[in-house]
């Protein structure tokens, strides 16, 4: 497994693996437009996890305000360390830009959610999508 930053090149593979989740499926494009994913890409953290064969998951992460915008593993690769790998580089880069802290949203009773408080992360509140807000001490 090697993470990289993201390219313009990885987009079509970025899309495949958002659509290649069971869960948390994007049932509104609107959530995570062409715009939203460029600035990102130009402006934030954008990594990308890959193995010997393509890219298998992605996290977004804006190191201005701590915010984990997206993380997400195609199904065929969850279980093999991309999630925590892209989980824990982007908490570095955070820590990086001098943030205290990191938060994130999630569906509520997924294993996304699960993913997250098993590693310390703790609820806030619930947001207006009725999500569960999450944050982690950096």
């Amino acid at each position: 497994m090697r993470l990289r930053p993201a390219l313009r090149a990885d987009l079509p593979r970025i899309r495949q693996v958002r659509h290649g989740t069971a869960e948390n499926r994007l049932l509104d494009p609107g959530r995570a437009s062409d715009a939203e994913v460029t600035w990102y890409m130009d402006e934030a953290v954008f990594l990308v996890s890959e193995d010997e064969v393509e890219v298998q998951g992605f996290v977004c992460a804006d190191d201005r305000t701590g915010y984990i915008w997206a993380l997400f593993v195609i199904d065929g690769a969850q279980g093999r360390g991309h999630g925590t790998a892209l989980l824990d580089a982007a908490m570095t880069r955070l820590r990086d830009a001098v943030h205290r802290q990191a938060f994130l949203s999630t569906g509520i009773g997924t294993r996304a959610e699960e993913f997250y408080r098993s590693r310390d992360w703790r609820p806030t509140g619930i947001n207006m999508r009725g999500e569960v807000v999450l944050r982690s001490w950096l």
